[in-house]
């Protein structure tokens, strides 16, 4: 059984043109294994054989034991489990007990404070990092998280603005970062974002792990409190900040993205390593073709309906019935597509043809145009605006209610307010 994490491996690793023998050998795993997982034959994580494995019926008490003492020795343990029925040899149970992760990691055993540092090398093609800048104060006054993602040789850096950082809107940017870098290097390195990776663990998340075989790269996830690991995407997140969004003359997301963009190519890229530039050493790394479509994943937003029946989106506006005028749509998306569906109550209100992000369309399906127009119609009048400057003294019916007002609170003197109409219409008599 191959865990998620080797499930990545022999993928990019195959998509790297590696045979069966060589996968197999690398990995330590059997070749039929190798070639039933990359055939689709089996599924990480999921056990082949009928056959109960003992290891199953004391891996609970294995696993409470070990989170109650990290540190219990496996041959403690062993004689522990032999005694409530083990029947397998020492070396088979620390084996499961590796392969399954069953022993908590303790970072501050693994590590010193106030060691020696060194540079990390990191081979051309070889690793992109990734990670998150959030942006609380914009132009447009809604929070902002742009995903940067530099390829750790060059330091090449791309980024892409997004609404959210939940999974799909970080597999989207995943997917337009790595077309604007042209390609993937096979492995990549994150944090411990709860989107990729599984919280308090080193493990990828099982929803994660399909995205990672779809593009052929493995996840490399950095040790905790190991910031330094990830530190070429870190150092592009402080330039872009400083260097550019400071600055930056924008009022929406979509002017953020165009300029960003800009500053990617034009200023990040020219500066200087060496005798050359990131740019240049960019080029010069060899990466892996990507996908031609994006990974399939659901990209959800919600939008207020204008008054006007539109819905804004990645700057472009579209139609939705006038019924829903002042009300919330919510939005998907399948990446890859070219279609967006917007619903209310969980019902499909309309469909649209995607148009190209920051495009400042328009897109009015000719069914809400004729009910949009009905409904004004409806509503506007041809009659002639009312004279404001007309005089237009208390009726006798008003009078006669104020009178019976003033009756009814039993105040002496009673005013005649007949006297007073008579007064306004200018019969003094």
């Amino acid at each position: 059984m191959l865990t998620p994490k080797e499930d990545m491996e022999i993928t990019s690793l195959s998509k790297r043109g590696w045979s069966i023998a060589a996968i197999a050998r690398h990995t330590g795993r059997d070749r039929k294994t190798v070639r039933a997982h990359l055939n689709g034959e089996r599924e990480a994580g999921v056990r082949q054989n009928a056959e109960e494995d003992p290891f199953d019926r004391v891996e609970t008490y294995v696993r409470q034991r070990l989170a109650d003492d990290p540190h219990v020795w496996a041959t403690v343990l062993f004689d522990e489990v032999v005694d409530l029925g083990y029947d397998r040899a020492y070396p088979t149970f620390t084996r499961k007990v590796r392969e399954r992760e069953l022993r908590p990691h303790c970072e501050p055993c693994q590590s010193s404070t106030g060691r020696a540092t060194v540079e990390i090398e990191h081979p051309a093609g070889e690793e992109i990092q990734w990670d998150w800048l959030e942006l609380t104060d914009t132009p447009w006054g809604q929070k902002a998280y742009v995903l940067v993602g530099a390829l750790s040789h060059s330091s090449r850096c791309r980024g892409w603005f997004s609404e959210s950082d939940d999974q799909a809107h970080l597999i989207e940017g995943i997917d337009e970062i790595l077309r604007r870098h042209g390609g993937t290097p096979p492995v990549w390195r994150v944090d411990r974002m709860a989107t990729v990776i599984k919280p308090g663990t080193a493990d990828v998340q099982r929803s994660f792990v399909p995205v990672a075989k779809h593009y052929g790269a493995t996840v490399a996830p950095c040790p905790p409190r190991h910031g330094n690991r990830k530190g070429v995407v870190e150092k592009a997140i402080h330039y872009i900040t400083q260097g550019w969004w400071r600055t930056a003359r924008i009022s929406s997301m979509t002017e953020a993205q165009a300029g960003l963009d800009r500053f990617c190519i034009e200023v990040a890229d020219a500066r200087k390593r060496g005798d050359s530039t990131v740019g240049e050493l960019a080029d010069a790394e060899r990466l892996m073709t990507l996908p031609l479509v994006a990974y399939p994943a659901t990209v959800v937003e919600v939008r207020t309906v204008a008054p006007n029946a539109l819905v804004s989106l990645w700057g472009n506006r579209y139609s939705v019935p006038p019924g829903l005028v002042g009300g919330h749509v919510q939005i998907r998306w399948r990446l890859g597509t070219e279609t967006i569906t917007m619903s209310r109550d969980r019902t499909i209100v309309a469909e649209h043809r995607l148009a190209p992000k920051g495009a400042q369309r328009t897109v009015r399906l000719p069914e809400h145009s004729a009910a949009l127009e009905k409904l004004v119609l409806a509503e506007f009048s041809s009659g002639r605006a009312c004279r404001q400057k007309i005089n237009r003294p208390p009726s006798d019916a008003a009078l006669a209610l104020a009178s019976k007002l003033v009756g009814d609170l039993g105040a002496d003197p009673v005013i005649d307010l007949d006297v007073y109409r008579r007064i306004v219409e200018g019969d003094a008599s």
